[in-house]
């Protein structure tokens, strides 16, 4: 109900002087206007008494009414109950407020037939019982519960309200207050400590951790070193904000500092998000970090109880030399081999050059340690088949079995050798992974948030050019009673070749080293560069898609539309082709697989494809990445590659 009391009050008194006024101008005027004002001053009288008279009727009955609801909703209780409390209609319209609520929130106000929504702004009821709705009246802020009541075919809503304002302040505050962990660590000390000269190092690691110490003074936070190259630091969450707004300016101060040889120092960051406790906000910290690092370093991730969130990444993970590292994974790698009773290596579905190269040369050392060893691979699918065959005349086709050939075969004592790929959706067989309670997994792509995490070893170099690169490394630990033979060194070399480009991309000094060794076991090149070769067929449509190729912010991008033949091998050398065009930077492919539609990326370095198509579901490296797109279609994929190469270059330029 409307208060028209309230609306109409002011605009009676109005009138009331106006014609007192016009009756007293008039008695000086004309006996007419006299007579005439006097008979409209007595009507609207008679009109005033009138309509008070109606108006305190409806409002005695409108009065009646309420109490007939309240009574049945124990009214005495509710009038005199010790916190604020509202009765409306379902449409919103307020019927009764108790003493209390006059007393302490409508002190100044008649509230009496107005809106709940326009009282608190927005509010609604839902036709239920609800709890804990946030509201707010002038200053002050408020808890809402709705209990829902029903008399005859009237239903009511009676609102109770606790006023929490101190408490919501407390509460905010706490939560900008709170602290976050964060850990620093700096991805080349050892490679500036073992290369740069004296004077170098005197100058570089004062440089990074006085540009650490400045930056983490700007937001109050507090710092202190753990290791030589590891830093800790504690930050209140609302700095924490201000820090990830600026995207981690840090690593671009320290991306600045160049060491002797012109090799940029660069830092690695992770961070522990809403965090329960400080125990859990280290341990969460120094998940991000380990995911930092495996992504290849030069990057921030920030891990939440939803997950992951990442920032920077843009340049090239920086080679580490020292081989350490690789000498004691292949000890431990040789000691869980002899304690197994036999091994299964499997890579990715469609499994390439790589993966078949890497998966043949880890199956033939396992063999040479004495132990029984096959790769898991679906020979029908994959885009390694030149490879196969050429094993496979080689005398060494026993060496593949199908996946669905091999579960029944696991036992507890197998183990499962997992490589160029760490992803457990991209596997060649989820259910064999699934069945081996032995894993262990090699690679070198840069680290996904859905990595394998059950492994027992879990050997991963994202500086490293190829999963064959890391076996051949290997492997020459290992204690075999003789060496790869020429086939399998022309597979672990053909692998090399495919990543590096024929040693263009991410070839490092490690890189030629395994070359080197590869070509003393007997490798012929020429041999593995016949692996390329492809049909006319497949040139013919590597040759239309080029030609199809549009160019967008200095990224080509090509679509081939319908069931085109062996594309998955088509579309990849596609965009290899297309790095060849002056000014492009990167290349995208999209193409459709079923009712699946793929992006196949690559890149020279200038732009990071991981982080564009990571947008889209996928990832890869910085200069090789792919993804899927189950159940889109060629044009919605390709609106949102471009607008995932925006948002790439948005982020870049927010810097």
């Amino acid at each position: 109900m409307k208060t028209y009391s309230r609306l109409f009050r002011p605009l009676i008194l109005i009138l009331l002087a106006a014609l007192i006024v016009f009756f007293a101008m008039g008695a000086f005027a004309s006996r007419t206007l006299l007579v005439t004002g006097g008979a409209l001053l007595v009507a609207c009288v008679v009109f005033t008494i009138g309509y008070s008279i109606y108006i305190n009727y409806r409002l005695r009955s409108f009065s009646l009414n309420v109490s007939s609801i309240l009574s049945t909703a124990q009214s005495e209780a509710l009038i005199n109950f010790p916190m604020p409390v509202i009765v409306t209609l379902d449409n919103g319209e307020i019927l009764w407020c108790n003493k209390l609520c006059q007393k302490t929130i409508f002190t100044d106000a008649e509230v009496y037939g107005r809106n709940i929504s326009e009282v608190f702004g927005g509010m609604s009821f839902h036709g239920e019982t609800q709890a804990d709705i946030p509201l707010t009246y002038k200053d002050k802020k408020y808890s809402g519960f709705i209990a829902r009541a029903e008399h005859g075919e009237t239903a009511v809503n009676v609102l109770y309200l606790v006023d929490d304002t101190d408490l919501k302040f407390y509460k905010e505050r706490y939560l900008q207050k709170r602290a976050t962990i964060m850990l620093i660590m700096i991805d080349n000390y050892e490679e500036i400590l073992q290369n740069a000269r004296e004077h170098d190092r005197s100058q570089v690691l004062p440089a990074i951790e006085y540009a650490i110490e400045d930056y983490m003074k700007q937001y109050h936070a507090v710092l202190c070193r753990i290791e030589r190259d590891k830093f800790l630091a504690v930050v209140e969450e609302n700095y924490m904000q201000e820090i990830i707004s600026s995207r981690f300016s840090l690593l671009d101060e320290v991306r600045k500092i160049e060491i002797a040889d012109r090799v940029p120092a660069t830092l690695s960051i992770g961070a522990g998000l809403h965090a329960g406790s400080l125990e859990d906000g280290e341990n969460m910290a120094q998940q991000a970090l380990d995911m930092s690092l495996g992504r290849g370093g030069d990057q921030a991730a920030i891990k939440t109880q939803n997950g992951y969130e990442f920032y920077g990444g843009v340049s090239k993970g920086i080679e580490k030399r020292t081989k350490v590292k690789t000498r004691i994974v292949a000890n431990a790698l040789a000691e869980l081999i002899q304690s197994s009773s036999d091994v299964i290596v499997m890579g990715h579905r469609f499994a390439d050059l790589d993966c078949v190269g890497s998966a043949v040369g880890m199956c033939r050392a396992v063999q040479l340690l004495g132990k029984q060893a096959c790769v898991a691979i679906n020979q029908e699918r994959n885009l390694a088949k030149p490879l196969v065959a050429k094993l496979t005349a080689d005398g060494l086709g026993e060496l593949f079995r199908d996946p669905d050939e091999l579960l029944e075969k696991v036992t507890k004592e197998t183990l499962l050798i997992v490589v160029d790929v760490h992803s457990k959706h991209f596997l060649e067989s989820g259910e064999l992974y699934r069945k081996c309670k032995s894993v262990v997994v090699i690679d070198h792509h840069r680290k996904m948030v859905d990595y394998i995490d059950n492994a027992v070893i879990f050997y991963h170099e994202p500086y490293a050019s190829s999963a064959s690169e890391m076996v051949t490394e290997l492997v020459q630990y290992f204690d075999m009673n003789k060496k790869l033979g020429r086939s399998e060194a022309e597979a672990l070399l053909s692998g090399i070749m495919l990543d590096t480009k024929n040693f263009v991309m991410k070839a490092g000094v490690r890189t030629f080293e395994a070359a080197a060794y590869l070509k003393r076991l007997g490798a012929d090149t020429v041999e593995v560069r016949k692996l390329f070769s492809s049909p006319m067929e497949d040139y013919q449509r590597k040759a239309r898609l080029v030609s199809s190729a549009t160019v967008y912010r200095r990224c080509a991008i090509a679509m081939s539309v319908g069931f085109v033949e062996d594309i998955k091998l088509v579309a990849p050398q596609a965009a290899d082709e297309l790095l060849s065009i002056s000014d492009v930077d990167a290349s995208f492919v999209i193409f459709e697989n079923g009712s699946t539609v793929e992006i196949s990326a690559r890149s020279m370095g200038a732009l990071n494809v991981q982080v564009v198509m990571e947008a889209l579901g996928g990832g890869g490296h910085l200069n090789m990445a792919a993804c899927q797109l189950p159940e889109a279609d060629i044009e919605d994929a390709h609106q949102r590659l471009l607008a995932a190469i925006d948002d790439y270059f948005d982020n870049l330029n927010q810097k």
